[in-house]
């Protein structure tokens, strides 16, 4: 299983936690993004992620690097998809597994606050009467007041 994946496939939240389990695990924490029904008071009907693939995997991997530098004994994986998505359907999916499950969940919530601030997707939103683009990430990798933010939001 690759560790990080922008794809066009359905998302396995399942073959994730597969894949980051290791007999040290003592937990695993998962995140699963769906897209929801509603947004702003309107009714969504789908959406279509955009991603630039090639920057959006080197996004993944330094998300994947910062969080071990933080939490050694996490291992991580981070699918995200991209294309036509219906209500309902899996947008992204997170696994974190640690000896602790304080390290499973803030690698975890560290991961996705990270992924909305510097990956390079982008989300075009279909609703009734209309569509529109939401913002997608706006930091700069390097920022380190935004991946200090990250770090506060999964540490709290």
């Amino acid at each position: 299983m690759i560790a990080t994946r922008v794809t066009t496939d359905r998302l396995d939240p399942a073959a994730l936690v597969q894949a980051v389990e290791t007999p040290g695990s003592g937990a695993i924490a998962t995140f699963v993004g769906l897209v929801r029904d509603h947004n702003q008071g309107r009714r969504v009907l789908h959406l279509v992620y955009e991603a630039y693939e090639p920057l959006a995997e080197r996004a993944l991997t330094r998300i994947l690097d910062e969080a071990r530098d933080r939490w050694p004994t996490a291992v991580l994986a981070v699918h995200h998809r991209t294309g036509k998505l219906e209500v309902g359907q899996v947008s992204v999916a997170i696994a974190a597994a640690s000896p602790h499950r304080s390290e499973a969940f803030a690698a975890c919530r560290y991961a996705i606050e990270r992924v909305k601030q510097i990956v390079p997707i982008w989300k075009h939103e279909y609703f009734e009467g209309g569509d529109v683009w939401i913002e997608g990430a706006t930091a700069d990798p390097d920022d380190t007041s935004a991946r200090d933010s990250a770090m506060r939001i999964a540490c709290a």
